[in-house]
């Protein structure tokens, strides 16, 4: 599955509670020698509340398997993690982590393709998998009776896909058609163009999916290449989440991954980091009937700790209905039914930007409005109720979040590949808490200087067939 800006957006509640200090507070920590790994690692519960119970164990061969038990429920949440993206590929082999993670579907050394989408959807479960810039996940979600056979089919699809040639050429057909559909859609697309134009030939401005030529290039031997590079056990995570304990879990790991070689075992190399970006205006045309906008700038990455300021002023300026540029765009002008701000963190980097679909005639004036917010939120401070309001409701969506089984398998892995360890959500909460209106305007004022921001957008062609979309305009420094 590539991983989508519409797709993104579903996952970021549990993407960003991942957002945490880097140095965990020992008080939250006890130490577990039980385990056959040489570390694993249990958050003691808060006084008064009944919290699950997080383990960390390491295989001799370098795997790390996290683990969340929750006694309440009667499902199980998989998922193996790798440490590899499109971040990760050379520009002549873009696409290829998102295509291998096609591949593995069509077959292994122990299941067909039909047996495949059979295994799991006979109990009644499911199973998936995406790529991101940094991550791929395979995942799956079962009865708790049959967690072995979700970790079971996830390690089969892992460690021995085939790769059998005629379905390489028939899923590049496929691929080829998702990335036909993600063009055709200009509200999600427009993200992938901003991530160009703010990054250029810096990996992390490649898109997942790749593109057509790569597509038709990729050679059986440049996927067993690249599996071989990175699906190697100390670039692995094996989360679960669920009625499932840690004990049991780590003897399904050893079962099913433990015969992965120690000589395997590798550190990710470290990641170029993308340089500062200067502003830049682009504009593309499509036979659409509505103009789609993105305006903003790099900005901070995961492990920062400006992270938790910049969380905050991104839902109060754009995350929801109650929030500045919905309430003035959409509710006072009427000027779009989709307008919002984000936030995305990688490892390194990250991205803050507005997008808003509009009326072509109403760009100008829709991006004025974006920009004078923007300007407010420099040049005021944000008054202490509308602070809190915004605290209140980003912890709400957190919190509300970890309902969800899958929602906290995801958070730990996450967690164990940015930070190689796991934060309690009180502790993410006084995070939150802290933030300061003077920390907002500061963060604001760093990113919204008018030599930084750049500007994408997609406009309406006005013919009446489709036309490959070109570059109309590419200039620097221009006026927003």
């Amino acid at each position: 599955m590539y991983l989508s800006f519409k797709i993104r957006q579903c996952f970021r509640p549990f993407l960003r509670d991942s957002c945490k200090d880097a140095t965990l507070n020992a008080s939250l920590v006890r130490l577990n020698l039980k385990s056959v790994s040489n570390r694993s690692f249990v958050l003691s519960p808060t006084p008064g509340r009944t919290t699950p119970s997080y383990k960390k164990s390491i295989l001799p061969n370098g795997l790390r398997i996290v683990s969340e038990e929750l006694t309440h429920v009667r499902s199980v949440s998989v998922g193996v993690w790798i440490d590899v993206g499109s971040r990760d590929e050379s520009a002549s082999l873009n696409g290829i982590s998102h295509f291998i993670e096609h591949m593995v579907f069509k077959g292994t050394m122990n299941r067909s393709v039909r047996e495949i989408a059979r295994s799991l959807e006979s109990v009644g479960g499911y199973m998936n998998a995406f790529t991101g810039k940094e991550h791929t996940c395979y995942y799956a979600r079962v009865l708790d009776e049959y967690a072995e056979l979700a970790v079971d089919v996830l390690s089969d699809l892992a460690l021995h896909a085939t790769f059998p040639p005629k379905d390489i050429e028939k899923e590049r057909g496929v691929v080829i058609e998702e990335l036909k559909n993600a063009e055709d859609d200009p509200d999600d697309i427009i993200h992938d163009y901003f991530e160009k134009a703010l990054f250029g030939d810096h990996p992390l401005g490649f898109p997942v999916i790749g593109n057509e030529p790569n597509l038709r290039a990729f050679t059986r031997d440049n996927l067993l290449l690249h599996l071989k590079k990175h699906y190697v056990p100390g670039k692995m995570v094996l989360a679960a989440a669920g009625n499932i304990s840690h004990e049991r879990l780590v003897a399904l790991a050893e079962k099913y991954f433990g015969d992965l070689k120690s000589n395997s075992h590798r550190k990710s190399p470290e990641r170029l980091r993308p340089r500062s970006s200067k502003s830049s205006r682009k504009e593309y045309k499509k036979h659409i009937q509505q103009a789609h906008v993105c305006i903003g700038t790099q900005a901070w990455g995961i492990k920062s700790k400006q992270r938790y300021p910049m969380l905050v002023l991104n839902t109060l300026l754009g995350d929801g209905m109650s929030s500045r540029l919905f309430q003035n765009i959409r509710e006072k002008y009427g000027f779009a039914y989709s307008v919002y701000s984000y936030a995305t963190m990688m490892s390194d980097a990250g991205v803050f930007s507005a997008y808003i679909g509009t009326d072509k005639a109403h760009v100008s004036t829709s991006t004025d409005l974006i920009l004078r917010e923007f300007e407010k939120l420099r040049t005021k401070p944000v008054s202490k109720a509308e602070l809190q309001r915004t605290k209140a409701q980003l912890k709400g969506s957190m919190m509300l979040s970890l309902e969800s089984i899958p929602n906290r398998m995801m958070r730990l892995g996450t967690s164990e590949l940015y930070f190689h360890e796991f934060s309690s959500i009180d502790s993410i909460l006084k995070h939150i808490n802290d933030v300061t209106q003077d920390e907002i305007q500061e963060i604001a004022a760093s990113l919204f200087r008018e030599d930084a921001l750049s500007k994408v957008v997609i406009q309406p062609d006005g013919s009446s067939t489709r036309e490959e979309e070109k570059p109309a305009h590419d200039g620097a420094n221009e006026s927003m």
